[in-house]
């Protein structure tokens, strides 16, 4: 995995800290049995999601390219 670029790329930081903040939101609210914020967490998780795959068709994400030789470099290993 040293020499891929899996997942460096601004698109996927992005989403996974907003991925990551949902998941936190969501964990505080289910302790203090709110179900409505419970549900908003999950859907700041989602909105993680949206945003990372909304950067990375913007160019910000890891190019074709780069993909299609992660593949080959880790059928050769």
């Amino acid at each position: 995995m040293a020499g891929s670029n899996h997942g460096h790329t601004p698109a996927a930081w992005t989403g996974v800290i907003i991925a990551f903040i949902g998941f936190c939101v969501s964990g505080a609210f289910m302790v203090m049995a709110e179900p409505l914020g419970f549900w908003a967490g999950l859907v700041i998780v989602g909105l993680g999601g949206v945003v990372g795959m909304v950067m990375s068709a913007a160019g910000l994400g890891q190019s074709k390219g780069a993909r299609q030789n992660d593949k080959v470099a880790s059928a050769q290993s």
